[in-house]
């Protein structure tokens, strides 16, 4: 079972069953053209149940990401068809066309967009150190020699390995990962900020505290020391889906949705609107384009 509890229900971060998936077939308003999905009337939606990100519950999407993706398929005219699996699983079932789209947390890399359409931003975070309280590291130097738990697939793992005599643990979950920080059996953890921020609160008697990495934007760690960017990751393939969704997610900015779903799950904090450095610009992106923020009725 689970240790990680959400409100008003356990997810369990071990499970790994695949709920079955549909699609869509319709002409969106303002977006010339049909849109492919799976199968008509459905947006089948990859996710892994970790909250604050994601999970599921009384038929809808929960979560800052999961209520905003529910909200997006409302507004393309779709029904949401979860598709329940490891976060391991989920870019190689979007990459095969199992799914349409995946999300929870997912942060932006420029190898991961040359596999998948990678939507626009819809918050940012920093990335953070998740240990016992008694420990106070915060430092990427605090990191050597230490035995380090990450999750597998995750876009920092590269960046670890970089790391002067650290010993890297993968999980398939974060569920496993923190259970073996609270033991003892690694130092620390990281994971995505925002679920451990919430797990924690959750759950003061595990002891821990997360810190976030005081180190900003060092070259030899772009990603473990730069502003991540939570986003929707879709088929290479989906072009018309991503400027569906990417028109949305503009409408959720200007009117500040995602800041108020956001404060439901604890996520209060303004730096998770407010960008940091443009990695995308050349990359997967035009050199005009901006990292959205929020709008001016926001402020």
């Amino acid at each position: 079972m689970s240790i990680i509890k959400t409100r008003g229900f356990k997810f369990f971060g071990t499970l790994a069953t695949c709920i079955f998936f549909i699609g869509l077939f319709f002409i969106p308003h303002g977006i010339s053209g049909e849109l492919k999905t799976v199968n008509p009337g459905y947006l089948t939606v990859a996710f892994n149940g970790d909250m604050p990100g994601t999970g599921w519950q009384d038929g809808k999407l929960q979560g800052v990401d999961g209520e905003l993706m529910q909200w997006i398929a409302g507004e393309l005219g779709l029904k949401v068809k979860p598709a329940l699996m490891e976060w391991s699983a989920e870019i190689a079932s979007v990459k095969s066309g199992r799914v349409d789209i995946m999300h929870g947390i997912m942060g932006w890399t420029a190898p991961r967009s040359k596999a998948l359409l990678m939507s626009d931003p819809i918050y940012y975070y920093r990335n953070g150190i998740t240990q016992k309280k008694s420990n106070n590291w915060s430092k990427i130097a605090d990191l050597e020699g230490k035995t380090v738990a990450t999750i597998t697939g995750f876009s920092w793992i590269p960046e670890l390995k970089k790391i002067k005599d650290l010993k890297l643990k993968l999980y398939d979950t974060s569920d496993a990962a923190i259970r073996d920080v609270i033991s003892g059996r690694v130092d620390c953890l990281l994971a995505d900020p925002p679920l451990v921020q919430y797990a924690i609160s959750m759950n003061p008697d595990w002891g821990l505290h997360m810190l976030s990495i005081e180190d900003k934007n060092l070259p030899e760690f772009p990603t473990l020391t730069g502003t991540g960017v939570s986003c929707f990751g879709m088929n290479i393939d989906s072009h018309e889906l991503l400027k569906a969704v990417n028109s949305k997610i503009k409408e959720i900015w200007a009117s500040c949705k995602n800041r108020e779903i956001a404060k439901k799950y604890g996520l209060s904090s303004p730096s998770y609107f407010v960008p940091g450095n443009n990695m995308r610009t050349g990359v997967d992106r035009p050199k005009e384009w901006q990292q959205p923020s929020l709008g001016e009725g926001c402020k």
